[in-house]
């Protein structure tokens, strides 16, 4: 049997400046975007060329999920965007207005920087020293674990 995490949801204010930023500052793919009725639609993207899994932007439909855009952590790095050419990815995002929370570092597992999303969510730009999806870190030298 072969299972895996295809989507996550990622609750957004508004389809459209969710699509510009994904796809524009991010360089993300716009995978699908298709009507649900009632206004509803079921879009999905991904970091180009990337085979893992996509987030699936959901408009916020009630107070209570609005209240969380921004914040679906609670405060905590929320995702991880592993890439093979970190220095050429920070600058895109740089060059398109993503902000940054620190300089980039090199820790013992790679080069990362924090920056924030659209909404303020907290994300990893990470270049692993060994690209792999089955990195094993020492309970010392985990990303982001305080």
């Amino acid at each position: 049997m072969s299972r895996s995490i295809a989507s996550l949801t990622f609750v957004v204010r508004e389809y459209e400046e969710a699509i510009a930023f994904f796809t524009g500052a991010l360089g993300f793919t716009l995978l699908e975007d298709s009507p649900l009725g009632g206004g509803k639609r079921w879009v999905r993207v991904a970091p180009a060329g990337s085979s893992g899994a996509s987030l699936l932007l959901a408009r916020a439909a009630t107070p209570e999920q609005l209240d969380h855009v921004g914040n679906q952590t609670g405060g905590r790095v929320f995702l991880f965007l592993e890439t093979s050419d970190f220095w050429s990815d920070y600058k895109h995002m740089q060059s398109r207005g993503v902000r940054f929370a620190e300089q980039p570092r090199q820790e013992p597992y790679g080069l990362v920087v924090v920056f924030l999303d659209l909404y303020g969510n907290q994300w990893d730009l990470v270049q692993y020293n060994v690209l792999s999806p089955n990195l094993n870190f020492s309970p010392e030298v985990r990303p982001n674990d305080p």
